[in-house]
C-alpha cells in the first residue's frame, strides 16, 4: 500500500505532467485509446499502466520519467480520502446516484435479472453536449459488465 504522503507527491508530479503537456484528460485519452476518465484515474493512482498502454501515454505527455512510469505499472491502492465527498461535484454525482439508485436497481433487475454492474470490468466517461436548452450538459456514461448472482448450491 502506498503511503498516502508518498501517493500525493506522485499524484502532484503526475498531474505536473499533464499541466506541462497543456492537454486536457479527453486529449491524453484520444491520443492513447483510453476513456477521459481511466486517463485521469491512471494520473491519480487510482488505475494501473498496462505495457501496452506506456508508449502511447509517454508519448502524450512527454514530461512522465521512467520512475513516475514504472509507478504507474504497479498496482495501485485503490481508495479515496473520506472528506472527497464533502467537495460540491463528488457530492453531487453521489446524491444523484443515492437517488436514482433504486429505480436504476429495479431496472437492471428487470432488463438483466438478479445480479449488479461491474465496477471493475467497467468503463466511466464524461461528456459535454448542449441540451436542447441551448445550455451546457455533462453526461457521464457507467458501462458496466453485468454479473448475475449465483444460488449457492452444494
Amino acid at each position: 500500500m502506498e503511503e498516502s504522503s508518498a501517493r500525493a507527491a506522485v499524484v502532484r508530479r503526475l498531474m505536473a505532467a499533464k499541466a506541462e503537456s497543456g492537454k486536457t484528460f479527453s486529449e491524453v485519452a484520444a491520443e492513447t485509446g483510453l476513456t477521459n476518465v481511466y486517463a485521469a484515474q491512471l494520473l491519480r493512482r487510482q488505475a494501473q499502466l498496462k505495457a501496452d498502454t506506456a508508449p502511447a501515454l509517454r508519448a502524450s505527455l512527454p514530461a512522465l520519467t521512467d520512475d513516475l512510469v514504472a509507478l504507474m505499472m504497479q498496482p495501485p491502492f485503490r481508495s479515496y480520502h473520506p472528506e472527497i465527498v464533502h467537495e460540491p461535484a463528488i457530492y453531487r454525482l453521489n446524491e444523484a446516484v443515492m437517488h436514482f439508485g433504486e429505480s436504476i436497481k429495479e431496472i437492471i433487475n428487470e432488463e438483466f435479472g438478479d445480479g449488479i454492474m461491474s465496477a471493475i470490468d467497467f468503463y466511466c466517461s464524461v461528456d459535454k453536449v448542449q441540451g436542447a436548452d441551448g445550455k451546457e450538459r455533462v453526461v457521464v456514461t457507467f458501462d458496466g459488465k453485468y454479473l448475475p448472482y449465483t444460488e449457492q448450491a452444494i
